[in-house]
């Protein structure tokens, strides 16, 4: 039972390009331009027609952009909920431009200790997090930490948790790896290490989505009978101004959209492409997790069920739930 048939998220990429090199990620590997502000404000009005209420700015890295804090001030003061994750290495620059106008500001963190985050990482980029975090806090932020869940990193949970994230009242996020186009991360969490996730979830101070862990352990999204309602949930733009197709990991469909966003969005190609969501050969096993959270929000499922607790605790904590209800 669909609860909702307007897409809730736009994930807005405003450029490919990142100063990282994470192991995990091959975006940064991409060339790509940045995205215009002109492009910016009337997609923003064609994303209000349409009903998001969400906007996600994501890369690459974002704060690569120097206009990132216009195109988030833009955003922010026509209501939509604005969200940025960061390797952090940019934002003590340019955090006083941003103060005010990110509802949910992750700092990506993958372990308590430098030389391990920095490896996986690709640059030296904790000690800016570090920084960033007392930056944030002096400017009256509530930043979170985006801790991406490995099989070998699991065991760090505790001590960022301890030593990090506890005495600073940050909130954890825990962001279960999943894999796409290839990009390996590793060995997959067994069935007792998903478990001892999702009980490190219900911690006070840290946010998991627990569909994330039930998805895993039902094997991923089944194009027999899909989950996954990545089209219809999510707008994704590129930084060349196209709005893609089933979602950014697959990019299997790509339309310009010259100035009208709503007109092309409800057009009979793209109503096309929106049907095959979860169900294109390439979504079987599929667990990426910024497409199956909106999509565990619109269907009442077991995993709506499962999700439900963390994402109202969340967005409790965040201020944000009245807006995501109107």
């Amino acid at each position: 039972m669909l609860l909702r048939t307007r897409p809730v998220l736009c994930n807005y990429y405003v450029t490919y390009r990142c100063n990282a090199k994470c192991s995990f990620c091959d975006i940064w590997e991409k060339p790509s331009p940045y995205i215009t502000i002109d492009d910016v404000a009337q997609n923003l009005r064609d994303l209000k027609k349409l009903g998001v209420q969400v906007i996600d700015f994501t890369g690459g890295e974002p704060l690569l952009h120097r206009q990132i804090d216009e195109m988030l001030g833009l955003a922010h003061d026509m209501g939509f909920i604005t969200t940025l994750t960061t390797n952090a290495m940019l934002y003590p620059k340019l955090a006083q431009h941003l103060k005010g106008k990110v509802d949910m500001l992750h700092f990506s963190l993958d372990s308590a200790h430098k030389q391990t985050h920095d490896a996986g990482r690709g640059v030296a980029c904790y000690d800016f997090v570090m920084e960033s975090i007392k930056v944030a806090k002096a400017l009256g932020e509530r930043p979170d930490i985006l801790f991406t869940v490995f099989k070998h990193n699991l065991h760090e949970l505790e001590e960022v948790y301890r030593t990090i994230t506890q005495p600073n009242k940050l909130v954890l996020i825990l962001n279960p790896a999943f894999e796409y186009n290839g990009v390996e991360t590793g060995e997959r969490l067994t069935e007792a290490e998903l478990e001892y996730l999702s009980a490190f979830g219900k911690r006070k101070g840290v946010y998991l989505n627990d569909g994330f862990i039930q998805l895993r352990k039902d094997g991923g999204n089944h194009i027999s009978d899909p989950v996954c309602k990545a089209a219809t949930t999510t707008i994704v733009i590129s930084p060349e101004n196209e709005l893609v197709l089933p979602c950014y990991h697959l990019g299997a469909k790509t339309y310009p959209i010259n100035g009208n966003l709503q007109q092309l969005y409800y057009s009979p190609e793209v109503e096309k492409q929106k049907q095959l969501e979860g169900r294109l050969p390439a979504c079987e096993g599929c667990t990426i997790n910024c497409y199956m959270q909106p999509s565990f929000a619109v269907n009442l499922n077991k995993y709506f069920w499962k999700a439900l607790p963390s994402t109202l605790k969340y967005n409790y904590n965040k201020g944000t739930w009245k807006r995501l209800i109107v």
